[in-house]
């Protein structure tokens, strides 16, 4: 027997973000979809002829790839995600949290992970048969777009969770967890550096929200010419330092100075990024005799800088963090002070030593000596990071805030240390 197809109004199928999702609110003009009925197939193959001629044929496939991949991973995962959260339980009911505040809190919070991963292994299962239901509905006595394009709007919140899960376990460093402050200065450049700063921090902005999120931008240094000298973001949410901690170092802009010209023009910017605590500030006491506080406005070195300004320096490692976007000199100070533990105890435990003060000053690197990565303006577009050999031929992109292959190229290289 032969498909009847019936068409009634077409417009063209919008692309799917793989950040949409069933619940989402389209904020655009709703798209009245082509509207079709196949009558019943004798055959697998008969059918699957007319997916193909509707297009319908990849978009199928695609959901049943994602299912399939569902179906694989997430019984097993949580059945050992279940298995850690009772032995965590069984650790509280023997352990007597009085006795040792500090590992007391180290089991809570991982027994508060292994809960939240269980629930969220729950509701992968539950989104993948939703996903699968909606897919033999859509089967069953006809096929309709709107079905198939709830399952497949279903299916990619399932292969979201799952990308998500697959990241969590690869970011098992002490501070992956914790948010991110991500710090942008320009580099010698002159303006040029200061536009491409600017661009940099648009880049890590948009990044944010296409993932749901947004960034406190705390502090934004001016340039007179156009542009930023500096900028200071922070992102409170799980796992962006695990996910960024990977763009710290210098990031080059290159073009070439003249049509048909060799020379190449080259702008730097510096990238720094240290974890922001979500939770509890980790216990770091650091003497008084190894920092020197200053307020750069006072001494003139930089006259758009507020009156509250608080540049702190560690005299052992000579290492500097500044904040300026509180608003009061106390807070600053406040904000100072945790940035360089922060960074400290990132250090430390990058060096593999148990305390601040058995870090190696001559062999800390600092962000300007560590080149990131490049990003070709002209004569052809492209990306290149240096760290993992990637290269991505749509730079447009990835100044929207597309750097997700980027972010998942570093996370796949990390050898994580847990000294601290």
């Amino acid at each position: 027997m032969t498909a009847e197809v019936v068409f009634a109004r077409g417009h063209a199928i919008p692309a799917l973000t793989p950040w949409q999702s069933s619940s989402t609110k389209r904020k655009s003009k709703p798209t009245q979809f082509l509207h079709f009925t196949v009558r019943a197939c004798h055959s697998i193959d008969d059918k699957n002829r007319v997916y193909k001629q509707l297009g319908l044929f990849s978009l199928k496939k695609k959901i049943e790839d994602i299912i399939l991949r569902a179906e694989m991973l997430a019984p097993t995962a949580l059945e050992l995600e279940e298995a850690r959260r009772i032995k965590q339980e069984q650790m509280i009911r023997d352990y007597n949290l009085w006795d040792d505040p500090v590992k007391s809190n180290e089991i809570l919070v991982k027994l508060a992970d292994s809960a939240k991963m269980v629930d969220a292994l729950k509701d992968l299962k539950y989104k993948a048969e939703e996903a699968k239901l909606i897919t033999q509905l859509a089967e069953i006595d006809a096929v309709n777009y709107s079905l198939f394009e709830q399952a497949y709007d279903a299916s990619l919140v399932v292969s979201d969770l799952l990308d998500k899960y697959e990241v969590s376990k690869l970011l098992r460093g002490p501070y992956d967890m914790e948010g991110a402050c991500v710090i942008i200065k320009a580099g010698s450049g002159g303006n040029k550096s200061e536009v491409w700063a600017e661009q940099l921090l648009s880049m890590y902005i948009k990044w944010a929200e296409k993932q749901g999120y947004r960034g406190r931008l705390v502090e934004k240094n001016l340039s007179a010419d156009g542009g930023i000298k500096s900028a200071t973001i922070e992102f409170e949410f799980e796992y962006a330092y695990g996910y960024l901690s990977g763009e710290r170092g210098v990031h080059f802009m290159i073009r070439s100075s003249q049509k048909g010209s060799v020379r190449r023009e080259v702008s730097s910017v510096g990238v720094d990024v240290v974890p922001v605590f979500l939770g509890s500030t980790p216990d770091l006491q650091i003497s008084d005799e190894d920092l020197i506080l200053s307020a750069p406005l006072l001494l003139g070195e930089n006259k758009s800088l507020t009156a509250y300004t608080v540049c702190v320096q560690h005299i052992p490692t000579g290492i500097t963090v500044q904040s300026s976007g509180e608003r009061s000199y106390f807070a600053n100070q406040i904000k100072a002070l945790n940035r360089l533990k922060a960074k400290l105890l990132v250090i430390a435990n990058e060096q593999g030593v148990s305390t601040v003060s058995s870090i190696k000053a001559d062999a800390f690197v600092d962000v300007w000596e560590k080149e990131t990565r490049r990003y070709m303006f002209h004569p052809s577009k492209l990306v290149q990071d240096i760290k993992t050999g990637l290269e991505l031929a749509d730079l447009n992109s990835v100044l929207d805030g597309n750097i997700e292959p980027l972010i998942g190229a570093h996370i796949n290289i990390r050898q994580p240390n847990c000294t601290i």
